[in-house]
């Protein structure tokens, strides 16, 4: 069982809490008060024998007494220290070295921060989330253009009939209509508006494009498809036939599946996971061992299950997203592009060149991400045609040493003041 440097003092706060005297525990564990004093306060090591019978004394698990609750509790400590630090700037730093110890003598204190900074977090990523749907989501934006378009129509007949007196009786009656006609307008869009902005509590928004139906539908997935694995192609359109019902819906996730399947054929799952073993994870290393492209390598092992947290993302040469896949920690924009800072924007003007950078999400903990991003043609070059390129850029946590660029979702939710790529202000800035 793993031991914590702390240990002690969990015995001292937890024998403290059920009201047994120091000498009485000791007597009942058989140890001397001068050695429980001297574990308490974590200057003796405690035996595994010995901890089984004070937690038994104490009522509580051995773990607990260890690790128990700690670990998740440590961790909310750490992202609300480092929150703090980015919010507070200069202000007093708290005590890393010491969370421990705060967590082993005030376990209520510490569990109550921990679950603000848990609750803070949520409703960060709702903002996030609301902000990006207000500022691009279609189904909005056409609603507030028909209740725009039929308030314009209502306004216009009415001042055409309350400012003519002599209007003729037949354009008189045009004009009543058109009233009426643009009033019932009016009405339908105000409805259809409200009824889409006042969903029920807990409820997520109603898929508002074929884009995100099939986006919902990989993510139930977790964006691997054994059936494309072991059938193919047919097995795959079969799959997205019994899936959509929408047309549009039908045609993406027929593309993305077909795109999957030929990747699948190329690199099957057995020697995509021995050349990562051989190659210690390096996308490079993989397409060099398989002879696969590196976009094919990328999207595969994004497709992995167990590399349920790493991420993807693809992008076409005007910057639009077409295809993600979230990772964990990573927020990507549901609508509209992302952080001009991201590799995936970088290799789209260095096409065919491969990079690699260390992320670290601006304002957030200090989780870091490795990132692989590569540009290339989209179809065959061909004299007198387009270029038509695609940019593939793969998000895995965790990255070696050394400095990592601050990247953001997008810059409306990004706190980075002095970010040199900002297009528009945060609506997280406190000059907003």
């Amino acid at each position: 069982m793993p031991r914590s440097a702390l240990t002690g003092s969990r015995i001292r706060e937890r024998r403290a809490l059920a009201g047994i005297k120091q000498a009485d525990l000791a007597r009942e564990v058989g140890v001397s008060a001068s050695y429980l004093n001297l574990i308490e306060h974590n200057r003796r090591r405690i035996g595994e024998p010995l901890l089984e019978r004070i937690a038994t004394a104490l009522q509580v698990e051995p773990a607990v007494l260890t690790e128990g609750a700690a670990a998740a509790l440590l961790d909310g400590l750490r992202d609300a220290a480092a929150v703090g630090r980015e919010a507070d700037g200069e202000g007093l730093a708290p005590e890393l070295d010491r969370i421990e110890e705060f967590v082993g003598r005030f376990p209520g204190w510490a569990g109550l921060l921990a679950a603000r900074q848990g609750r803070v977090a949520l409703l960060e990523r709702t903002v996030a989330a609301l902000s990006d749907r207000m500022a691009h989501d279609p189904v909005l934006s056409d609603s507030l253009h028909e209740v725009l378009s039929a308030l314009t129509g209502v306004r216009s007949a009415a001042t055409i009939l309350a400012e003519t007196e002599d209007l003729e009786p037949e354009w008189r009656a045009r004009f009543q209509t058109n009233l009426r006609e643009d009033a019932d307008r009016l009405a339908l869009g105000a409805e259809a508006l409200v009824a889409y902005l006042d969903a029920p509590s807990g409820e997520e928004p109603a898929l508002v494009s074929p884009q995100e139906e099939v986006e919902a539908w990989l993510g139930a997935r977790d964006y691997h498809l054994p059936e494309v694995e072991a059938r193919g192609a047919n097995a795959g359109r079969r799959l997205v036939a019994a899936s959509f019902t929408s047309a549009s819906a039908r045609r993406i996730a027929g593309r993305i599946v077909e795109r999957y399947a030929m990747d699948a054929d190329r690199l099957p799952l057995a020697a995509l996971r021995s050349a990562m073993e051989a190659g210690g994870g390096d996308p490079a290393a993989v397409a060099a061992a398989t002879g696969v492209d590196l976009p094919c390598v990328l999207r595969r092992v994004a497709s992995l299950p167990e590399q349920a947290d790493t991420g993807l993302v693809v992008c076409d040469g005007a910057g639009a997203i077409t295809y993600r896949k979230p990772a964990k920690g990573f927020a990507l924009p549901r609508f509209g592009a992302g952080c001009p800072l991201w590799p995936l924007y970088q290799s789209l003007a260095r096409p065919m060149l491969p990079i690699r950078a260390r992320l670290t999400f601006a304002g957030r903990d200090e989780t870091r991400f490795t990132a692989f991003a590569i540009c290339v043609p989209r179809v065959p070059a061909a004299f007198d045609a387009p270029q038509v390129n695609e940019a593939v850029m793969l998000i895995q946590p965790g990255a070696d040493a050394g400095p990592a660029e601050p990247v953001g979702a997008s810059c409306r939710i990004c706190p980075r003041e002095d970010c040199p790529a900002r297009r528009e202000p945060s609506i997280l800035s406190d000059a907003v």
